[in-house]
């Protein structure tokens, strides 16, 4: 049962990186990430054709082995994080200690992406 749920989460993930690809505001890699990590724990097979697509598994690669991130990855994954966070802290929260806690973890994830080189 728990193979299936993230077999069911790693398609999902899949889905919203492939609409990542036309849709500027939602990132792709962080998505295609989450899918090779989903679909290594549920099925072997989906995780060797991710990681063996000729376009998807380049992204995938470029982050397992050289620890790189395309600039453009970088600024719409942080963009995107900060737009998201900023709506939703001051607009749909009213409790000031889980507003920290979301710019908080937005500082966090930020100083995680930053961490990676660019790729060039």
């Amino acid at each position: 049962m728990k193979k299936l749920l993230l077999k069911i989460l790693g398609i999902i993930s899949l889905t919203l990186a492939i609409i990542g690809i036309f849709l500027p505001i939602l990132p792709t890699t962080p998505f295609l990430l989450l899918s090779s990590f989903l679909f290594v724990r549920s099925s072997d097979k989906l995780y060797n054709w991710l990681i063996n697509h000729r376009i998807f598994g380049q992204y995938i690669k470029d982050y397992q082995l050289n620890k790189t991130i395309p600039l453009k990855v970088k600024i719409s994954s942080l963009s995107l994080l900060w737009v998201t966070i900023t709506i939703s802290a001051l607009c749909f929260v009213n409790i000031i200690w889980v507003k920290f806690l979301l710019f908080a973890i937005a500082i966090g994830v930020s100083i995680h992406i930053l961490h990676y080189k660019t790729k060039k």
